[in-house]
């Protein structure tokens, strides 16, 4: 549903700023926790694979399903 321009004058008038604005902080937020979390799984598992808790195949899973997550957000958020 597309805001009238009434209700987006409305929303710029009491914010201060625009509603795209605030849609480019969220996906900027988003992106960042899904970074940091990525970041965190992937050392998390080369801990356990540098220490001979996760085969060299569990390792890799950890790598690809993150990438994979990072691609399907970024098609359907970006897109």
């Amino acid at each position: 549903m597309t805001p009238s321009a009434d209700q987006l004058a409305a929303f710029q008038a009491n914010g201060g700023f625009a509603p795209s604005a605030v849609s480019g902080v969220v996906l900027a937020f988003v992106f960042a926790v899904l970074l940091l979390w990525g970041v965190w799984a992937m050392r998390t598992a080369y801990v356990g694979w540098a220490e001979q808790r996760l085969t060299h195949r569990q390792f890799l899973g950890v790598i690809v399903r993150f990438l994979a997550m990072y691609l399907v957000l970024s098609f359907f958020l970006l897109s």
